[in-house]
């Protein structure tokens, strides 16, 4: 027992090395610098006035107002779309392998990338958005200047690039409940719609689950789009 305990150990030390060395000691570094006044070539030491700034800041309850209708809008749209669309490609449709490669590579696409892209499609003269709704003679928006769309404008683009894996997990969760249970309920005379209601829908919790922490961690961290875009 102590022979596998000292090789299990030894196994473990590679991945507990670079564990400390890219998360660790980035995490203590980066606590230390907030302590300072940094300029790249020297810092003063300034203790928490850091921190006293940033709970002080005039704009602090507006970002954290945004920052939690982002995360939330992101994440509610995400549950729900990805949901469809993983009940869409379980199906028996022909075109379902084509379907989810579409839906999966937003996903591989650099979120920089994206950003730049949905910039440009949302310019406020040369946009392609608004050269549609012009083409059909609607008056053009400012989707990144307005600042009661600047917001869903991002989260719109986030949706578009993240549903594809929520699309994925919800999918796994969906193709792993058992055949056993459609059948007995077929034969119990559910249609469809019940069927999705009181056997996917609940069977599906865990995939839900992990779709929900994921998107959530992921709106509540968002700075590259969000920094991109506007």
């Amino acid at each position: 027992m102590k022979k596998n305990n000292i090789y299990s150990i030894w196994f473990a030390v590679p991945a507990l090395s670079l564990f400390t060395i890219f998360f660790i000691v980035p995490m203590f570094i980066s606590f230390f610098f907030s302590l300072t006044v940094w300029n790249l070539k020297s810092f003063t030491f300034c203790g928490l006035d850091n921190f006293k700034l940033f709970f002080t800041e005039h704009s602090m309850n507006l970002s954290v107002r945004n920052t939690l209708v982002y995360a939330f809008v992101t994440c509610s749209v995400k549950l729900i779309l990805s949901f469809f669309i993983a009940i869409l490609l379980s199906s028996s449709l022909k075109t379902k392998n084509i379907l989810r490669a579409v839906v999966f590579f937003p996903t591989l696409v650099s979120t920089i990338a994206v950003g730049i892209t949905f910039s440009a499609l949302m310019h406020p003269t040369k946009g392609l958005f608004n050269m549609i709704l012009q083409s059909l003679g609607m008056t053009p928006v400012d989707w990144l200047g307005n600042t009661k769309l600047a917001l869903f404008s991002v989260a719109f683009t986030d949706i578009w690039k993240g549903v594809g894996i929520a699309t994925v997990i919800f999918l796994s969760g969906i193709q792993s409940i058992s055949r056993d249970y459609y059948e007995a309920a077929v034969i119990d005379g559910a249609n469809y719609v019940q069927r999705i209601c009181f056997i996917t829908v609940p069977l599906s919790k865990p995939a839900r689950n992990s779709i929900i922490i994921l998107a959530l961690i992921g709106g509540l961290k968002s700075f590259d789009l969000i920094w991109t875009m506007t």
